[in-house]
């Protein structure tokens, strides 16, 4: 089995967790299958946005309770609004990952065991308060000792430290999450829109690189060394000296928080350039180093003032979640924006399918001609634009073609769902500093980039095919100059042996055909003749072996 083994009080979380999914899963079995059969699919329909409020409702209960990965879980499905429905989304969107503080003297007892030093001997100082506290792990302020201060240039610092026994928690919470997946691939109504193993080990890998804290360590360096020349951006510095997998010792670079408006403007930054920046150094990750910070909460980026108004300096920290934008998915992103700048739904539908949005069951006609009508209506519009259309404009669509978006199986690849969360993160963020703030504006220029290298790289290939056939023409008159010379010479010969044994066979084959016609014929008209005129009819039918003869055995013995 597979929890055997494992100690009592993991043993029953596991178990919980199961015995939670298996009773959601038959209230699925009982309403939207059983039901539907005998005739009641009515009270499925009725029903259904209420039930699903109260399983997010109770999910997040059981999430707050069990604490360790079940959070992330629910913060991952808040933002799996591609596979789950809004009621469920919605009633997770506020799951914080914010849990009690673990006793100061457990996490000294692990950090002291990672290190291989007393704290004493590590640190000058550690705050026994919690900075943060989350499922996975909880941060200290602290003070390098005068050694490290000395070979790093750095005294103050912050100390993030796994929860003790989280390694196992995660283990037994996605050896649960992996079996409820299994079950549901058994499910019709939930395999054809959505793979659900493939969710897990992208939740699982997520969650595994996001608890190994040198992997978080090596994003962070990787971070500040593409951001190296923007004086803009800043990112803190790794203390290796003081780093494992399971204790991450970094910078202390708190400063004031990029949605405090007041503070901003008490320093007197401007928040509407804050937002601008904020934009700018996001999308740079993504279209420009195609790897970006996927967490970008008020909680995770700082505004470090400088020493005028002007020098102040976006800080990213926590790089524990980190997307990456790999070619094939770069090459689908730019089919995407060519789509949209041409409103084409029948190019956005093919991008669709080429980033693996969209599952091979998808019927895509219907969303082709939603997305027509959605260009057709909207297409022209900027977002502030957008903004000034009557709502039930948009109430008029959602009725009309709402059905058909929700019933394909979309289901965004886990590069791309990182991608969206961020894109997500950072326009409300700037929305929320500028309220005027329109995301195209950031946008636009990267997107504008994109169009030219792939004009860049049509022109490339056009150019290409170009001389290849230049190159072609201008030795075509050579080659055949080649060739008639060799007919005069009387040199050039051809092989027709082969071409002569199939005529051979194709006319031994036509005349086996004539024959069977032939006795059809005789033996027809043998029949027919056989009682009106007996001797002629015998004679037919007589005469019809020579031709039946020849259609069965002509050509027996040759190869």
């Amino acid at each position: 089995m597979a929890d055997a083994g494992r100690p009592g009080p993991h043993r029953a979380r596991y178990r919980r967790i199961l015995r939670f999914a298996s009773l959601q899963l038959v209230q699925l079995w009982w309403f939207e299958l059983f039901l539907p059969r005998i005739g009641l699919a009515g009270i499925a329909e009725r029903t259904r946005t209420d039930r699903m409020r109260r399983i997010a409702q109770r999910f997040h209960v059981l999430a707050v309770d069990l604490g360790g990965l079940m959070i992330k879980v629910g913060q991952f499905m808040s933002s799996r609004l591609d596979v789950l429905p809004p009621e469920i989304t919605d009633e997770l969107a506020g799951l914080q990952d914010e849990v009690p503080a673990v006793p100061f003297a457990d996490i000294k007892a692990l950090a002291e065991a990672e290190l291989g030093v007393p704290f004493d001997r590590a640190f000058a100082w550690v705050d026994e308060r919690a900075l943060a506290a989350a499922s996975l792990g909880q941060v200290h302020r602290a003070r390098l000792s005068e050694l490290d201060a000395a070979d790093t240039g750095l005294e103050n610092v912050v100390v993030k430290v796994q929860r003790p026994g989280i390694d196992e928690i995660v283990a037994v919470d996605l050896a649960a999450l992996r079996k409820v997946a299994g079950w549901l691939r058994r499910v019709r109504i939930v395999s054809d829109r959505v793979d659900a193993p493939a969710l897990v080990e992208e939740f699982a890998q997520t969650s595994l690189e996001e608890i190994d804290y040198l992997h978080e360590a090596q994003s962070a360096e990787r971070f500040g060394e593409n951001f190296a020349a923007d004086a803009r951006v800043a990112t803190p510095e790794v203390v290796w000296e003081r780093t494992t997998r399971r204790v991450l010792t970094l910078e202390d670079v708190t400063a004031i928080k990029i949605n405090d408006t007041d503070a901003l403007r008490g320093a007197g930054i401007d928040p509407d350039e804050v937002a601008d920046a904020f934009a700018k150094a996001m999308f740079e990750q993504v279209f420009t180093h195609s790897f970006f910070h996927a967490d970008p909460h008020p909680g995770n980026i700082f505004v470090t003032p400088g020493a005028t108004p002007d020098a102040w300096r976006l800080t990213f920290i926590d790089f524990g979640m980190m997307g990456q934008v790999p070619e094939g998915l770069r090459s689908g992103l730019r089919a995407l924006v060519i789509a949209v700048a041409s409103r084409d739904g029948r190019k956005l539908v093919d991008a669709a399918q080429e980033v693996g949005v969209l599952l091979p069951s998808a019927d895509t006609k219907e969303f082709e001609k939603a997305i027509t009508a959605l260009f057709a209506r909207f297409g022209g519009m900027g977002f502030a634009e957008l903004a000034t259309v009557d709502p039930r404009e948009f109430r008029d669509f959602a009725s009309e073609f709402g059905d058909t978006i929700r019933a394909l199986p979309f289901q965004l690849p886990e590069g791309m769902l990182l991608l969206f969360r961020a894109v997500a993160l950072t326009s409300g963020m700037c929305s929320g500093l500028n309220p005027t703030f329109n995301v195209w504006d950031a946008v636009e220029p990267f997107a504008a980039q994109l169009l030219r290298d792939e004009t860049g790289n049509t022109v490339r290939a056009f150019a290409d095919e170009a001389w290849r056939a230049a190159v072609t023409t201008a030795r075509l008159p050579g080659r055949i100059d080649a060739v008639i010379t060799e007919i005069e010479e009387g040199t050039i010969t051809f092989d027709t042996s082969r071409l002569e044994r199939r005529l051979d066979s194709l006319i031994r084959i036509g005349r086996r055909v004539v024959s069977a016609v032939v006795f059809a014929g005789l033996a027809v008209g043998g029949a027919l003749l056989i009682v009106p005129t007996p001797p002629l009819g015998i004679v037919l039918l007589a005469a019809s072996v020579v031709p039946l003869a020849h259609a069965l055995f002509a050509g027996v013995g040759r190869r």
